[in-house]
């Protein structure tokens, strides 16, 4: 699968066409009528573009990319605001996964398997620091970022308020608390929040929590692969639920 493509009449096609465009490098101080009209298209669209150096482009390809690069995703990315207005809409109790920190491609694609897999409505990731999407992540999640909702938002911190003014309340999995994952109630409509394992859950997201939940650890190393955990604390929502 290609991951990207290079050269302003490619981006600009793919742009056209519809093509859910990951990440935008464009050269700094880039000129011409072909630039501009490229820049008026990003501009329609709403893609932030990232302003580089020629030099970190030269580094993705050494073919002639005429100063532009985009990543195109394999997977459409969705609303926050409309994906939780159909769930309401459809009857459901909202069900969402929010991934601060997650950048190992394999982690990602598999906590995405177990989030299909139960139910989850939507995944949340960051803009900036999050894994990529491309076929490896695609590869291990077995399809499932196919079929469950990924919604890349600028600031996590923001999304979180966002999810508690629309009625959903937040727990982060997080070794910063003495409740344990089972003592909480997940019926009420949630998003749940799964940290990296170098750093965890950010600080500006930590501050908004509306509950942290632990799992128990009793063996030597200390810490759990993080898809790992994500796939016990959302089988406990699921069973709560059930």
């Amino acid at each position: 699968m290609k991951d990207f493509c290079f050269g302003i009449h490619p981006v600009l096609e793919a742009i056209r066409s519809g093509k859910t465009i990951d990440k935008l490098f464009v050269q700094k101080g880039l000129k011409g009528d072909l630039a501009q009209e490229l820049m008026e298209e990003i501009r329609v669209n709403r893609i932030r573009p990232k302003m580089v150096p020629i030099e970190k482009l030269n580094r993705i390809t050494r073919k002639n990319h005429q100063g532009v690069i985009a990543f195109v995703s394999p997977v459409p990315f969705y609303n926050l605001g409309d994906t939780i207005q159909e769930v309401f809409e459809s009857g459901e109790t909202p069900f969402f996964l929010m991934l601060d920190g997650i950048t190992d491609i394999r982690n990602f694609g598999a906590i995405c398997r177990t989030a299909e897999c139960a139910g989850v409505h939507g995944i949340i990731i960051p803009e900036i620091g999050a894994a990529q999407i491309n076929a490896d992540a695609l590869k291990t999640s077995a399809g499932a970022l196919h079929q469950v909702k990924i919604i890349k938002e600028r600031y996590l911190d923001n999304s979180v308020e966002f999810l508690q003014n629309s009625g959903i309340q937040v727990i982060g999995c997080t070794e910063k608390t003495k409740d344990l994952y089972t003592d909480l109630d997940y019926k009420a409509p949630l998003a749940i929040i799964m940290g990296s394992e170098e750093s965890g859950i950010s600080e500006a997201v930590m501050k908004k929590l509306d509950g942290k939940a632990k799992l128990p650890l009793h063996g030597e190393i200390g810490s759990l692969n993080v898809s790992v955990a994500a796939g016990v604390i959302l089988y406990e929502v699921l069973r709560q639920r059930n």
